[in-house]
């Protein structure tokens, strides 16, 4: 029993020393230009003192290269006489000041087109800053400012301004098209927190103004010229993310829910509860390939009404439907692509896209059966080429064709700067 005793001890007393010894001495951070070390040491796991951990190393890694201002990291550990580590990040940094165009086809069969320039990196402390002007039959205008990390390492807040206005098509059942021309001036403010490396959330409020007044068309009898209404929108958001990015390619699974209760309507912007989950899972296919898949399900409430929330839009959900084309008040949507690198040197990247985007909405008022009978599903496959800066922030130069398969199926061209999804 003491021989038992005595190898117990001893045993103890070996793993406190061993514990002691496997220490990080010094954390080295190398590379950055514009990011703050500061803010990069806030951000990690791995602290100077503390007992190393190859399973935070690895965490760290992949957290700093989700991050806007990194376009790459990796780490070196270097054992020490007296046992301990020494660990070096070294961070390829991304540069982060970006101006945004985006072109598609309008309402009124004309050109649409955003433009916006964004900081993905404000103060070297990964804060995002930015604004847009937007031309879709009329001009509308926005500006962000986001700060994950404002309060602590976990803890954030942004907030956002938006004055849209277009030209939206609203449709009934008996195959009239009116068009309104909407406006929608909306505060929206958020609280943002980190769980852990996987998981994080936001909750915010949204007050909006918004009118509809009757530009053209065959308007039904009992539906107004005008209307509008003073709203507020209280919304929640939850994002599950282990997701590894290598430069261009993406492997992993994301899922990100997004709901929100809508207050302040009246007979037909009615009050309304809006719910989305955008499913992602990425693969890579060989040295050059990778397949990517999103799978959108959409619920709201349904009210038999001609405004709709869920519309189908190339820039949303389906390539080459046009912009606005149906709504409904629930979707299904699956968009699945293959990306193959053709042509990589350096910073600089060329990138074939074969995708199909497939999606069923339920008519507003309607069953839900209408959302697997087939009635309103929409199919289509196309080809897309992308241009890619690797060491730019989204720097994802987008050009997709889509063509529609079956009754009033349509087809176009649809450009925007970073991938699809």
């Amino acid at each position: 029993m003491k021989n038992k005793a005595l190898t117990v001890i001893v045993f103890l007393i070996c793993s406190c020393i061993c514990a002691q010894e496997s220490t990080v001495s010094e954390l080295k951070i190398n590379g950055l230009k514009r990011t703050k070390e500061s803010f990069i040491r806030r951000l990690a796991k791995v602290k100077p003192g503390a007992v190393y951990d190859s399973v935070k190393v690895a965490t760290d890694i992949a957290r700093l290269k989700r991050l806007p201002g990194v376009a790459n990291a990796v780490y070196k550990t270097v054992k020490n006489e007296d046992q301990s580590y020494t660990i070096t990040y070294d961070i390829e940094e991304n540069f982060t000041i970006i101006p945004g165009f985006n072109i598609a086809t309008a309402t009124n069969g004309e050109f649409a087109f955003r433009v916006s320039l964004f900081e993905f990196n404000l103060l070297g402390r990964n804060q995002i800053l930015g604004g847009f002007y937007q031309r879709d039959v009329f001009d509308s205008y926005g500006g962000y400012w986001e700060a994950p990390y404002l309060f602590t390492n976990k803890f954030g807040f942004g907030i956002n301004y938006k004055n849209l206005v277009s030209q939206e098509p609203v449709f009934f059942d008996n195959d009239n098209d009116v068009n309104y021309k909407f406006e929608s001036k909306a505060l929206e403010v958020n609280l943002l927190y980190e769980f852990d490396f996987h998981n994080r959330a936001e909750i915010g409020i949204n007050i909006s103004e918004e009118e509809y007044d009757f530009l053209d068309g065959n308007l039904p009898t009992g539906i107004p010229s005008s209307l509008s209404a003073d709203k507020i929108a209280y919304r929640g958001e939850y994002e599950y993310n282990d997701i590894n990015i290598d430069y261009q390619y993406v492997s992993g699974f994301r899922s990100l829910l997004d709901v929100r209760f809508v207050t302040g309507g009246d007979e037909f912007l009615r009050n309304f509860f809006i719910g989305r989950n955008d499913f992602e899972f990425f693969k890579r296919i060989g040295e050059k390939g990778n397949w990517a898949n999103r799978l959108r399900l959409g619920f709201a409430s349904n009210d038999e009404t001609p405004f709709a929330p869920f519309a189908v839009d190339n820039q949303l959900n389906i390539r080459g439907t046009g912009n606005v084309i149906d709504r409904g008040t629930a979707a299904i949507v699956l968009n699945t692509e293959y990306r193959h690198t053709l042509y990589e040197k350096g910073w600089f990247v060329i990138q074939s896209n074969a995708f199909i985007d497939t999606g069923t909405w339920r008519n507003p008022g309607g069953d839900l059966v209408g959302l697997v009978d087939g009635s309103t599903l929409r199919f289509y496959p196309g080809l897309g080429i992308r241009f890619i800066h690797k060491r730019i922030f989204n720097a994802v130069f987008r050009l997709d064709y889509g063509y529609g398969i079956g009754n009033d199926a349509s087809n176009g061209i649809v450009f925007g700067i970073g991938q699809y999804f």
